[in-house]
């Protein structure tokens, strides 16, 4: 354990703190160990709650908005039913999102399995169309061959949800979201990306206002927000935390007054180049 803050010493068979300069019994140091990392899990599971809070937010603003435009067109049963359908739909994920949280605590592993992006986005996709609101269109593009990939379901959904409704809040005045995918082949490794690497990428893009360079450097930082009171700062961090769980990128274009790119990519569990 050279160089950490704490180093074996063979002579008094005890753990020296190089902070304060004082021999611990083994007993002691083990406490101290447990006690950092009970630390650590604490402030890691209070990221974990707000963002959780942040997911859920989006999820309970998704089904208010269904279950609105169910009231207005209860005299239309088919839309009643999908607009319900929807809602339910936000009920089980946030179900889902209570589960990370409880699997957390119990040092269980999230449900990271093979899967297909289009078959996710096809399911979610009124999901979306929900959180744009009514004056943005959600446009979704599904490439062929997409290649499977290690994901979470969950996280994924949660993820493009915030992607969605980070590019409808850049256009206030409505415009259009595409959300799309495409099988990405890097032959050669580039200083943002891996290669020789084959990746599933979805991409989100939209036509609102775009971020500053300042801005965009500062994109991934925690609690760093444009939103004043309605942002937490912390959608963007988890949408980076899904991609980098299952050893994928994330790549962000923006340019003021034009818009803004988001690719998320995710190395294909396929045979490689």
């Amino acid at each position: 354990m050279t160089g950490s803050a704490f180093q074996y010493d063979n002579k008094t068979r005890a753990k020296r703190d190089e902070r304060s300069q004082v021999d611990m019994p083994l007993g002691a140091w083990a406490a101290a160990q447990q006690r950092e990392r009970a630390t650590h899990r604490l402030a890691a599971l209070g990221e974990m709650t707000g963002g959780i809070a942040h997911d859920f937010r989006n999820l309970l603003a998704v089904i208010g908005s269904g279950l609105r435009l169910a009231e207005k067109r209860a005299e239309e049963p088919e839309s009643v039913r999908t607009y319900i359908a929807a809602a339910r739909q936000g009920i089980d994920r946030g179900i889902e999102l209570t589960s990370l949280v409880l699997a957390f605590a119990k040092h269980q592993e999230v449900d990271i399995h093979a899967g297909n992006l289009n078959e996710f986005l096809r399911s979610f996709e009124p999901f979306l169309r929900y959180g744009a609101g009514p004056g943005v269109r959600v446009k979704l593009e599904l490439g062929s061959d997409i290649p499977n990939c290690l994901i979470d379901p969950a996280l994924f959904d949660s993820a493009v949800l915030n992607l969605v409704m980070n590019a409808r809040d850049a256009m206030p005045s409505g415009g259009e979201i595409r959300v799309t995918t495409e099988r990405l082949v890097q032959t050669a490794p580039t200083p943002d990306l891996p290669g020789p690497e084959i990746y599933a990428c979805v991409r989100v893009k939209d036509d609102g206002c775009g971020m500053a360079p300042e801005v965009l450097r500062k994109v991934f930082d925690p609690f760093f927000t444009t939103k004043g009171e309605k942002g937490t700062g912390i959608g963007m961090l988890q949408v980076q935390a899904l991609a980098q769980m299952v050893g994928g990128r994330i790549r962000i274009t923006s340019e003021r007054g034009i818009g803004t790119t988001v690719d998320l990519l995710f190395p294909s569990i396929q045979a490689d180049l």
